[in-house]
């Protein structure tokens, strides 16, 4: 495949040609209340060319290797007809890569047999089911995807990677006939589908946790002290943060340029946020991106100022800036464009003792059930709430929805925990199209002031 590969991209019709070839394969179940609805295994094969002829890019997919020269000549003909209109596509340096990456397996889910796993996840689902009469129904997803990505480009790179992406969620469903609230408990990886393993007590506390919620009273709206937990934490630095990190946003959007401008103060200088591919087991992890540029961490604020931003080898082109490994591709038939990998907050000095203590009125926000930006707006669910009064963790409450500009809550952080805590689940990024990518979010603990919650 390497001779193969690099004799094709030898073509000195384009400034810059690329290769990616994947050979995958996809296990994966779903349970619906007490019926399995699904168990699937699929291999999936294919790739893509990318070329570049006087800056406009010609793009080709294919699932047949026997024309490969013919699918070269088409992605450089796209490539002409595009540049013919004025287009300005470029690329960074980098250097030349020639490597084989595998996958530091603890335990491989290919050595799993798909019976095995309808058998650890139906256990899941039973405990589900036999909760207590106020859980109604149940909903289990799992899959694991292994791949081998070839690439190769015109400037000598070749890399063989073995890829391993691995997630599930377990959610019980509670009901009292008039409301109904939700459990869940996820996990995620790139290493070991020993993290689907010894779940038991996990769901079980998602069945006591959708059962509380129907009893507990909505949140009242308005203006909070608000304390953040690791999983919403993360949430926010991925949601709110990273996707104007992205440079292809930057690059595209003047005013965006002018707000995200290296150097400007955005928190106190115990805030640190970074980007990284380097966290082998994370669903972010990979040592290469699908530009063939090597990962790293990425510091985007650092003692609370703008240092850094994610790029493609185009985009730090454009802007005169390093590239920094983060151009991803959901699979071969896409072009890789600007995406994070594990965005993380960075750990703190503040204990969760020290973040409750002099606030009279606040929130406690739990888990992410979901949100969405635009622009500098944000809006996240939690899973969960509990009031805080006077220093103390007090009632739970529900439909704890926070709203806000990221830049002005950024500026709102007053402290930032020492529990740094990795979270995986399921489910992953989407932009462009191109969902869901894996990505990770490792945060600790945040306090914020003057939060909007939205409730009752």
């Amino acid at each position: 495949m390497k001779e193969k590969l690099l004799a094709l991209v030898s073509n000195n019709a384009a400034d810059y040609l690329e290769i990616r070839v994947e050979e995958s394969t996809v296990s994966s179940l779903r349970f619906r209340g007490p019926i399995l609805e699904a168990v699937n295994t699929s291999l999936l094969y294919g790739g893509c060319i990318r070329a570049l002829v006087n800056g406009g890019w010609g793009f080709i997919t294919f699932n047949d290797v026997s024309n490969l020269e013919e699918k070269v000549a088409q992605a450089i003909h796209q490539a002409k007809l595009v540049s013919a209109a004025g287009a300005d596509g470029k690329l960074a340096l980098v250097p030349v890569v020639q490597d084989v990456v595998q996958i530091p397996f603890l335990e491989d889910p290919r050595q799993v047999s798909l019976a095995d796993k309808v058998e650890l996840f139906g256990g899941y689902n039973d405990i589900i089911l036999s909760h207590g009469k106020q859980i109604v129904s149940s909903s289990i997803n799992y899959f694991d995807k292994y791949s081998k990505i070839y690439f190769a480009n015109s400037e000598g790179t070749y890399i063989l990677q073995h890829k391993l992406d691995l997630a599930g969620n377990m959610s019980a469903i509670a009901s009292d006939g008039s409301t109904t609230q939700m459990g869940r408990a996820g996990f995620g990886s790139s290493t070991d589908f020993g993290v689907a393993r010894n779940l038991d007590d996990k769901v079980k506390v998602a069945c006591g946790r959708a059962i509380d919620l129907l009893a507990a009273p909505s949140v009242r709206g308005g203006e909070y002290t608000v304390i953040v937990d690791p999983e919403l934490s993360g949430i926010f630095a991925h949601e709110a943060f990273g996707h104007l990190s992205e440079s292809d946003f930057v690059y595209e959007n003047p005013q965006l340029q002018a707000v995200m401008k290296l150097g400007t103060k955005f928190g106190g200088e115990f805030l640190n946020i970074y980007d990284t591919g380097l966290e082998v087991g994370a669903r972010g992890y990979l040592k290469y991106d699908d530009e063939g540029v090597a990962t790293e961490k990425t510091d985007l604020i650092k003692d609370g100022v703008l240092v850094g931003r994610l790029h493609t080898r185009e985009t730090a082109a454009k802007m005169g800036e390093r590239p920094t490994g983060n151009a991803r591709a959901l699979d071969y038939t896409f072009a890789p464009i600007c995406r994070m990998r594990n965005t993380c907050i960075g750990t703190g000095e503040a204990s969760f003792d020290d973040m409750l203590a002099g606030v009279k009125l606040g929130v406690y926000a739990k888990g992410s059930y979901g949100g969405e930006t635009n622009g500098e707006m944000f809006t996240f669910s939690a899973d969960e709430g509990y009031m805080i009064r006077d220093g103390k963790l007090e009632e739970l409450v529900r439909d704890v929805n926070l709203t806000g500009n990221v830049f002005s809550t950024l500026g709102n952080i007053d402290m930032v925990g020492k529990d740094f805590t990795p979270h995986e689940s399921a489910g992953g990024c989407g932009k462009g199209g191109q969902v869901p990518l894996p990505t990770s979010e490792w945060a600790p603990h945040m306090r914020i002031q003057n939060v909007l919650i939205g409730g009752k």
